[in-house]
């Protein structure tokens, strides 16, 4: 165990991450120059496209350093903020973390918050400058806030260049001397960590894990802790670029398990792995539970593929811990589900997956936060969907989840920041000068306002210097209403919002404008309405396709013409008493793209 070292890479989007494990992989020839390509562990479509780690990977790495032998784990890990569930389960599985930061860009705000989450697991930190090859990179001065951020000596911080290699020998050596061996006894009974899972249609689910204690071989008898079932270990083995099988796993070591389980539902990720004739007595401390933050509904767009739908799910959720969900139906779609995600990107990331890993054409409703409403008899109701508001004449009170944002810029723009900031109801809790023109700002905010189109604007303001990241905080008693859209004075529930009494008049109004250019003209006219319970707020028409009928009528009396067209008005009013309104899925859309 002492020649085994584990270890994470945590570092903002973009301050190369990706490029630097690549460069760690070649220079322990895992891969051969054949293998290489750019961002090795980005193995999804979607990942190359973005240019974004949306998964943690994990790799082994061989490395001989003064004659001796290290077999080095490393697990990368993503930048964004909507993916830091990723980066606390690969950080639960670790005792060091490599902290990279961009010598030309300095520490951001995702930085400084996976860096506590790294802290607070007690890992050993090695701060590393990259991209010290591009012209305008600044090491001295990043050197400073990296010093006042962790407290290190100025002798500690590593210079490398993911893009030419420079100083990635050092970090192998750093990794060596300074990441300390894991701890754990080979003869305990086992203990083993899942911190993530895949499913493979031949071989069924692979779970990789971390043992703490005893040894894991093949043919073993184990179960899984938290649902007691038990399996015997088909495979197990090491994760090089391919899966290596193996005799044995180790106390310390990393590995994957498949033990041909079909059922998604029996995999939970922070769950402990033991063998079943000498178990142990006490699961590991896991990490703590995910807490969605946009929730939003997904229907297929065939109601008849609902049970296709669900398994694609369960299959994605093996491969995502954070998503959650839960069977719901609405009157406009059919049956679906509410799921919960951490973010938009989020979101957007997981529709995407379900259409091209499993072929799932679906349709997202309006994304939206959980709220607590406090009836008059002093029950609280969760409002996961705007639906679930109870009538506003027994509502007490309405609170909404607040969050505490940071936001790290440039003090060119901390102008425009406030002033979008507090357009979204935000309060300023706290603006500090981190060096002479890097400024931390920080806010409370309600996550609603956040939740749409709060990211993009910052960056667009910025001109994509500013970075973000937020924590919860809590619920705060807010002045809230629900929205409902009427099409042909009929309720749409999936398109409706809870909103702030301010804003509700603005967002009906523009709304109703959207759908009026949305939605095609049928043979009626349809009203288009926004209402707040009975009161219509704002209202538009969609006119009706009109058709010619006195075009045959030449010359001759006026009544002729008066009675077709009598005629024609008699069945409008019949076709709009009984005619449905199509609805484009683009319309349900249209809400995120309000301004």
């Amino acid at each position: 165990m002492d020649h085994i070292r584990n270890f994470c890479i945590i570092a903002h989007i973009d301050h190369g991450k990706s490029t630097l494990a690549d460069r760690l992989l070649e220079y322990t020839n895992t891969t051969s120059k054949r293998e290489m390509q750019a961002q090795v562990l980005d193995d999804m479509d979607l990942e190359r496209e973005r240019g974004i780690t949306i998964k943690s990977h994990a790799i082994q790495m061989d490395y001989s350093l003064d004659g001796k032998k290290y077999t080095l784990n490393l697990i990368d890990t993503p930048g964004h903020v909507d993916f830091s569930y990723e980066v606390s389960r690969s950080i639960a599985a670790c005792d060091g973390a490599l902290l990279i930061v961009d010598s030309s860009q300095g520490i951001q705000a995702q930085t400084i918050s996976n860096l506590y989450l790294a802290i607070e697991q007690g890992l050993e930190i090695i701060p590393i400058l990259n991209k010290i090859d591009l012209p305008h990179s600044m090491p001295e001065e990043v050197s400073d806030q990296i010093i006042d951020l962790i407290g290190c000596d100025y002798e500690d911080i590593l210079r490398a260049s993911g893009k030419t290699g420079a100083g990635v020998h050092e970090i192998l050596k750093a990794i060596v001397h300074r990441v300390p061996a894991p701890k754990g006894n080979p003869e305990a009974p086992l203990k083993a960590l899942i911190f993530d899972s895949v499913f493979n249609s031949f071989r069924g689910i692979i779970a990789y894990f971390r043992v703490y204690d005893g040894v894991i071989k093949k043919g073993d008898k184990v179960k899984f802790m938290s649902t007691d079932s038990a399996y015997i270990a088909e495979e197990v083995g090491v994760l090089r670029l391919q899966q290596e099988p193996k005799s044995e796993i180790r106390a310390g070591d990393v590995g994957y398990i498949i033990s041909g389980i079909k059922e998604a539902r029996e995999v939970k990720v922070g769950d402990t792995i033991t063998h079943i004739d000498r178990a142990t007595q006490e699961a590991v401390k896991g990490f703590e539970d995910v807490k969605p933050m946009v929730f939003a509904g997904i229907y297929p767009v065939d109601t008849e593929d609902f049970e296709e739908l669900r398994e694609s799910m369960y299959k994605l959720q093996l491969n995502d811990a954070s998503l959650t969900f839960e069977p719901e139906s609405s009157a406009a779609l059919g049956f679906g589900f509410r799921c919960g995600f951490l973010g938009m990107l989020h979101m957007e990331i997981i529709q995407e997956r379900l259409e091209r890993e499993f072929k799932m054409t679906v349709i997202t409703t309006v994304p939206n936060v959980s709220y607590h409403a406090y009836t008059n008899k002093g029950e609280m109701v969760i409002v996961n969907n705007p639906s679930d508001l109870p009538e506003p004449n027994y509502i007490e009170r309405v609170e909404e989840p607040f969050i505490n944002a940071q936001i790290i810029t440039h003090s060119d723009y901390v102008g425009a920041i406030m002033g979008l900031c507090l357009g979204k109801r935000g309060m300023l809790k706290e603006q500090k000068y981190l060096t002479t023109n890097r400024v931390e700002l920080i806010f409370d905010m309600p996550l609603a306002e956040v939740v749409f189109d709060f990211f993009d604007k910052l960056k667009t303001i910025s001109r994509g210097y500013a970075s973000f990241d937020y924590h919860p905080i809590g619920y705060v008693e807010s002045d809230l209403v629900k929205l409902d859209i009427l099409l042909n004075k009929e309720n749409v529930d999936a398109l409706s919002a809870i909103i702030h009494r301010d804003r509700a008049y603005d967002f009906g109004k523009r709304i109703c404008e959207k759908l009026k250019d949305l939605i095609p003209r049928h043979q009626f006219e349809i009203p288009v309405q926004a209402s707040i319970g009975a009161k219509v707020i704002a209202r538009e028409s969609i006119r009706a396709l009109r058709k010619d009928v006195t075009a045959k009528c030449y010359g001759g009396d006026i009544s002729r013409k008066r009675k077709l067209l009598e005629k024609q008005k008699e069945g409008k009013k019949r076709m709009r008493q009984v005619g449905s309104v199509e609805i484009p899925q683009s319309a349900f859309m249209a809400v995120l793209k309000l301004d």
